[in-house]
């Protein structure tokens, strides 16, 4: 009960100063969806990628359940998760912020030579350089650099030290370069010359699928691994070779696995050991 005082203590201290917060399950991953917003049922938060009415009270949608209302914070559906949380995280892009995650030594000695001096925060492995700016999220933008801010989430590790800068343009530029090779790329497989229109493109048969796909990542409950790469291999089997899947159909895929906590780099590796082993 005190580390759940804590946690929930320090989500409203955040919340208070304007950033939005949401608790993370042991994984240091938001919790799953409710039952009624399963699949995104419910349609969706209204400032999530596809616009919809939820107005669930749970700490549903990842970073889009974010929220600096106290009384939501506090609220007996959130009580329950904070029993549940390891620690706090936030929405750095609903708080104005951009934070760069150097995940290794490598990164944060690159990061030293090529970025302008911020407020810095220790993590496990790395650190999170913080900037006064919001931006597009994109993970992978270089070896070990990942940027979280609109539509994303980050730990909550403390307040940090040295001055937070404004958003340079070299953080910006990271996310306009051409995808890294930890990327995913849209797939553009042949038909292999069958005339007509692919049913595929029907886009409540596509939609579907891509959602049940989700929803199967997001309520893994244990070996993450093997259900991320067993769901890729099951959705090139549906729609790998006649070119309906688009990049925003894969990122949607990769965003649910590393929601779950896989790193880009696994979720590149299990969609290339899938069309490897389709043929694709």
């Amino acid at each position: 009960m005190t580390e759940t005082l804590s946690l929930q203590h320090a989500a409203l201290g955040l919340a208070a100063s304007g950033v939005p917060v949401l608790p993370l399950r042991r994984g240091k991953v938001p919790f799953g969806n409710c039952p009624a917003c399963a699949g995104n049922a419910c349609g969706g938060r209204p400032n999530m990628k596809t616009p919809g009415p939820c107005t669930c009270p749970a700490p549903c949608h990842a970073w889009a359940a974010a929220t600096t209302d106290p009384a939501v914070i506090v609220s007996p559906l959130w009580a329950a998760a904070w029993r549940q949380a390891v620690c706090v995280g936030y929405h750095p892009g609903g708080a104005g912020l951009a934070v760069v995650d150097l995940d290794d030594a490598e990164a944060v000695a690159w990061a030293r030579t090529a970025l302008p001096a911020t407020r810095t925060v220790p993590t496990t492995r790395g650190q999170h350089w913080i900037y006064r700016g919001a931006m597009a999220s994109r993970n992978g933008v270089r070896p070990g650099v990942d940027i979280k801010s609109a539509m994303a989430y980050a730990r909550w590790l403390g307040p940090g030290t040295g001055t937070m800068a404004d958003l340079p343009d070299a953080v910006r530029a990271l996310a306009v370069k051409k995808p890294s090779p930890v990327r995913p790329t849209a797939v553009t497989v042949s038909t292999g010359g069958a005339g007509g229109e692919c049913p595929h493109r029907t886009p409540v048969y596509l939609e579907r699928g891509i959602a049940m796909a989700e929803q199967r990542i997001t309520e893994a409950r244990e070996a993450i691994h093997a259900t991320v790469y067993r769901t890729f291999l099951a959705v090139l089997a549906a729609h790998g070779r006649c070119g309906c899947l688009t990049e925003a159909h894969v990122e949607r895929l990769f965003a649910a696995a590393q929601a779950k906590g896989e790193r880009p780099r696994h979720c590149t590796e299990a969609w290339t050991n899938a069309r490897i082993r389709l043929g694709l």
